[in-house]
């Protein structure tokens, strides 16, 4: 009986050889998925071509993009999740989104198995199969590109062999993979730490821009539903702030991080809107967050985006931190404004009808409504356990 299979598929040159390879090597039925999730450059219906081309009896395109706008990248927002306090997770958000299409199209098409053509030095591999199993955990998963020994250059010659469209060349040194939340470029020359990244491996931040500009961007429960008063889709959102932000060269990371595997790995990203968006609804919550829930919720971010990261989307822990994230974000409404120059974007505003920043026990003039006679016995009773010890301790250690 022959296996059917459904393959994440990018279009790429790993995931092009491995539709033929699986069918002559395995004798597999391959059904090629692809995800929308806001690549720049693909021309969905030249993928689909080269799926068919490479031997796959069926090749499917997912527009996901409003859906991974909605349902990923703004749960991770509301999180301010960034990986090693860095790396707004763009890769990882994706592949959760795809594995849940994926899953969703084997049983569609009953298939026995999914495939991914992830290396077995990466992250992708464990996120594509953790989900997959957290999903469906009767699927097999199969990895080819860990089974079949081939280097970038034998690939290439394989696809020329079996006459496989691909754009790849062994000049091509660059891996690059990009979405709506932004865009991860590493490999060639950027494998030595020292190097600087060259300005061509840049898209999303190249300089356009020179005059200075404010934009206001407005949320509503954790969520940015306007830009400069004009009310957009999380989706329109984050184009919007894309070609804004990144007009001003802002919003590049340079990098080296933990990989799961145990491996440390230069990256390079660039997320202008990712970036833009939560540097804003951050500062939003410092108003609209009560002191002690915005440092508990501080404290988790960075545990949520390490789950996220390490491919636990599906997990008890991350539902229950979405679970918390979502009930603090109830009053965190209202606006913020950025200000952009060449290579700058930082916060000089921010106002909330739920704000608990109240000017009149703040302020030092004359509409002051701060006790101040109240503070004398708080003092006292703050710095009594210390001045105990002082007394009783404090005071031998010296003489000691």
């Amino acid at each position: 009986m022959t296996k059917r299979v459904v393959l994440a598929y990018s279009g790429g040159l790993d995931t092009s050889v491995a539709v033929r390879w699986m069918t002559d090597e395995m004798g597999a039925e391959v059904i090629a998925l692809a995800v929308d999730v806001g690549q720049s450059s693909d021309d969905w219906e030249v993928v689909r071509e080269r799926a068919k081309a490479a031997g796959a009896v069926d090749a499917i395109v997912v527009d996901a993009r409003e859906e991974f706008a909605e349902d990923f990248c703004a749960p991770a927002l509301k999180a301010n999740a960034l990986y090693e306090g860095r790396y707004p997770l763009v890769s990882a958000l994706s592949r959760p989104l795809i594995v849940k299409h994926l899953v969703e199209t084997a049983r569609y098409h009953g298939a026995e198995a999914v495939a991914h053509g992830c290396t077995g030095k990466g992250n992708d591999q464990v996120r594509f199969e953790v989900s997959t199993r957290a999903l469906d955990p009767d699927l097999e998963v199969i990895a080819p590109v860990r089974h079949w020994g081939m280097t970038r250059e034998d690939c290439i010659h394989y696809a020329y062999d079996h006459d496989i469209p691909i754009t790849a060349t062994k000049e091509k040194v660059y891996s690059i993979d990009d979405n709506l939340w932004g865009r991860a470029i590493e490999c060639g020359e950027m494998e030595d730490p020292w190097n600087v990244p060259p300005p061509g491996v840049w898209l999303l931040t190249k300089l356009r821009s020179t005059d200075e500009r404010d934009v206001v961007i407005g949320f509503d429960g954790g969520r940015p539903v306007s830009i400069d008063g004009e009310p957009l889709g999380m989706l329109e959102v984050i184009d919007r702030l894309n070609d804004i932000v990144g007009s001003f060269g802002w919003g590049r990371l340079d990098m080296v991080e933990n990989r799961r595997v145990g491996i440390k790995s230069r990256e390079t990203y660039e997320c202008p809107a990712s970036l833009a968006l939560i540097l804003a609804h951050k500062d939003l919550e410092s108003i609209c967050l009560e002191r002690d829930l915005d440092r508990e919720k501080a404290r988790i971010e960075p545990r949520y985006a390490e789950l996220v990261y390490d491919g636990l989307w599906f997990s008890p822990l991350k539902q229950a931190f979405d679970a918390f994230v979502e009930s603090s974000q109830e009053f965190v409404t209202g606006d913020v404004r950025l200000h952009l120059s060449p290579g700058s974007c930082s916060v000089t505003g921010r106002r909330s009808p739920h704000s608990l920043y109240d000017y009149g026990l703040a302020t030092y003039d004359a509409a002051d409504s701060f006790r101040h006679q109240d503070s004398a016995g708080f003092v006292r009773l703050w710095g009594l356990g210390i001045e105990t010890w002082a007394q009783r301790q404090g005071a031998k250690r010296i003489k000691d």
